[in-house]
């Protein structure tokens, strides 16, 4: 991460100090089974729920005003490098977008990882804009450091449930 830092620094984007925190152990109160995703939205935070007080937080971007929605899902798909369709509200908004976006492109913002959430367009994914970390930045997807999405994809499977709050 030090590198990252450094590297943007150098080239002159800023990161978020949510962006620069990195995954960590902590205490969390509430009655979540373990194993289940908690996203607090306005935390711009993700819980991996351990056992009874302990997850793995990571920071996240989150909707952005008007974006936002809270609920419980499942994740219903995992796929890495996935190629990307913008929904019909981003295509509304910036109609000039490609209908697709191959999954590897620079411009693709997936990232290395996707996992889909069941009832929607949304999904927990990685990001090629790491200043966009610690911020309300999406549609209603959550972002996460490549290397976060990386560490929770192999935590989690098929079914995993996801609880967002506000």
């Amino acid at each position: 991460m030090k590198f990252a830092v450094a590297l943007a620094a150098t080239i002159g984007i800023a990161m978020s100090p949510a962006a620069q925190a990195r995954p960590e152990m902590v205490g969390l109160r509430g009655d979540y089974t373990p194993g289940t995703i908690v996203v607090k939205t306005n935390e711009r935070r993700l819980y991996l729920i351990l056992d009874a007080g302990r997850a793995v937080r990571y920071p996240v971007g989150v909707g952005r005003a008007g974006k936002q929605w809270a609920g419980t899902t499942r994740i219903d798909g995992k796929y890495r490098n996935p190629a990307w369709s913008p929904p019909r509200e981003v295509k509304r908004d910036k109609p000039n977008m490609p209908d697709v976006i191959p999954g590897g492109s620079p411009r693709n913002p997936m990232g290395v990882a996707a996992m889909t959430l069941a009832g929607g367009e949304y999904a927990i994914h990685g990001t090629n804009v790491p200043g966009s970390i610690g911020g309300f930045v999406s549609y209603g997807c959550i972002r996460m450091l490549n290397d976060d999405i990386t560490d929770l994809y192999q935590r989690v499977s098929v079914g995993t449930t996801v609880t967002v709050t506000r």
